[in-house]
């Protein structure tokens, strides 16, 4: 998701330069697993200020694909968009960017019982500067759960859309 994304982004007629990216990617896990004070959730922290000591390190959007995780169980589909909401403004005072863009990702797939409730925390976050795109109709490989190459590479293009679309009511 994150490489289709830059491509597209250094395909699209902008000023935005050099496009880095800080891969922070886990598959498997919970919006628990990534609260502050977390392993995971501190080493994001870690890697987002790394990247901005650097030259040309400025953030100018967080891109998020993760939920399936907490479809299984009743319990943590119904905790799931407080920890969404609590995880974004968490990150965005730790890392000084009150405003940050955060585009996340629908779920195309989970396949258990509580997946429309952590799509509709995805589509209904309720905080300002995050906006979805919705995976829903993307092709999924066999496993029902992982999105093929192809859909990969089509939510990267959707994702960088996005990003030109709110950048440009923005600015």
């Amino acid at each position: 998701m994150g490489m289709p994304f830059a491509n597209s982004l250094l395909n699209k007629p902008s000023s935005l330069g050099i496009v880095g990216l800080v891969s922070c990617a886990m598959a498997g896990n919970k919006i628990s697993e990534w609260q502050k004070g977390t392993f995971l959730y501190n080493q994001l922290v870690k890697r987002a200020k790394a990247a901005t000591l650097q030259e040309f390190g400025v953030i100018r959007v967080m891109l998020r694909y993760q939920g399936e995780s907490d479809t299984l169980r009743l319990r943590d589909a119904n905790a799931y968009k407080g920890k969404m909401q609590q995880f974004f403004t968490d990150l965005r005072s730790d890392l000084g960017l009150p405003k940050l863009l955060i585009i996340q990702v629908a779920l195309a797939s989970g396949g258990k019982h509580y997946t429309d409730i952590v799509r509709g925390a995805h589509l209904n976050p309720e905080l300002a500067n995050v906006v979805t795109v919705d995976a829903k109709d993307l092709q999924l490989r066999k496993d029902n759960l992982h999105l093929t190459v192809s859909s990969q590479v089509l939510l990267g293009h959707m994702m960088a859309d996005a990003f030109m679309k709110t950048n440009s009511t923005t600015s």
